[in-house]
């Protein structure tokens, strides 16, 4: 699963640091190119309620198993795309074949894994996805300053294909799967209680400005960066990335904080701290905007911990259609605002996109503090 998780958000992000130079090689604009990690996201975002639907029909192996090959094929495709709508044409596929491995993941995990293990392979399953998605974009980047998008895209898809094979041949088969039909008007009636509850929309909310706000800014830090007076080169773009490691130690803190505080106490803080991170990115040393990148990171990830834990406790007994409905909007804010944002930079450059993504952080701060004031339903902890 740890493999699994590294491998598809390796795939799904890997053309977020070569931004600058697919906009330049297809002669395309910035906000154009960030439609390559944005159609990524919209298919993830679309398909992953009909993929948790399949899974609860056909079982959990065997959709994540297919989701994996299919898109290690169409990544490699991506290496060898004769014009930009190609390319956005595969990334839109990909990300929709993608959508059937998260979707089944968290319910492979709970089915078949023990009770009293169940914590430790979520979080390697957590810490596959984190990793991945970090190291996707560095290797993309650095091999990219070595050869060729083009190359780095390839080698991208064989990693996605080597991982697929693995995955196929050593993941446990499912024992304790047990096939349910998910009709839609059992579907509908969920729905509906989900929305009906006071708290869900605004966590599904957060998590749509969230990561909105955070894909927006990784989308164009790497076009500020590599012009004057920084002019940075691929793999030092890349290696911002890295600060994604802050961001596993900042989801690991935040459970410990709401444990001991509670999560209503705590999520409109790290918005606060995503906010701040934000302003100091407005300043002009190199130093202080990798700084502000870094606290605005360990902000997000701390947020989103505690977002998407808060859904779980909320939803009860239909936590897997609101962790799937958290899951759209969370993918729909990365396709949404991280491609509005490119018109923020076209327009303004940093100072117009740092405004609207202070515009999201704000009203992300609003739907936490209207949270806090929210009792929790019975029986659930804060």
């Amino acid at each position: 699963m740890f493999l699994g998780g590294f491998a598809t958000f390796a795939m799904v992000y890997s053309t977020q640091p070569l931004l600058p130079l697919l906009a330049n090689d297809f002669g395309v604009s910035a906000a154009s190119a960030s439609l390559t990690v944005s159609a990524t996201a919209a298919g993830l975002a679309l398909m992953l309620i009909p993929g948790s639907v399949l899974a609860d029909r056909i079982g959990r192996q065997q959709v994540m198993k297919i989701s994996l090959a299919i898109a290690a094929v169409l990544a490699l495709a991506t290496a060898v795309v004769p014009d930009f709508t190609a390319l956005l044409v595969l990334r839109a596929l990909l990300g929709a074949v993608l959508a059937g491995l998260p979707a089944a993941a968290m319910a492979y995990i709970g089915e078949e894994v023990a009770v009293s293990a169940q914590a430790r392979a979520m979080g390697l399953y957590i810490a596959g996805n984190a990793l991945g998605g970090m190291s996707g974009r560095f290797v993309s980047a650095l091999l990219t300053d070595w050869s060729s998008w083009r190359w780095a895209l390839g080698v991208i898809g064989v990693l996605g294909l080597v991982s697929a094979i693995v995955f196929w041949r050593r993941l446990p088969a499912s024992r304790h799967f047990i096939p349910r039909a998910a009709t839609p008007a059992r579907i509908f009636r969920d729905t509906v209680a989900i929305y009906r509850d006071p708290g869900l929309p605004l966590l599904f909310l957060v998590a749509f400005l969230a990561m909105g706000a955070f894909v927006g800014l990784y989308n164009f830090l790497g076009f500020r960066l590599q012009a004057a007076p920084y002019a940075l080169g691929q793999t030092a773009i890349g290696a911002i990335f890295l600060l994604y490691l802050v961001g596993t130690w900042a989801s690991a803190l935040s459970g410990r904080l709401a444990e001991r505080q509670g999560r209503r106490k705590v999520l409109w803080m790290m918005v606060t701290v995503m906010g701040a991170g934000l302003a100091l990115t407005l300043a002009a040393p190199l130093w202080v905007i990798i700084a502000g990148v870094g606290v605005f990171t360990f902000g997000f990830f701390a947020a989103h911990a505690l977002a998407s834990g808060w859904v779980g406790r909320r939803a009860g007994e239909r936590r897997a259609l609101a962790s799937a409905l958290y899951l759209t909007s969370y993918y729909f804010g990365a396709s949404v605002i991280g491609t509005v944002a490119g018109t923020a930079w076209a327009a303004w450059h940093w100072p117009g996109l740092a405004a609207l993504l202070g515009a999201c952080l704000l009203a992300t701060l609003i739907a936490a503090l209207l949270l806090r004031r929210l009792p929790p339903p019975a029986d659930t902890p804060r």
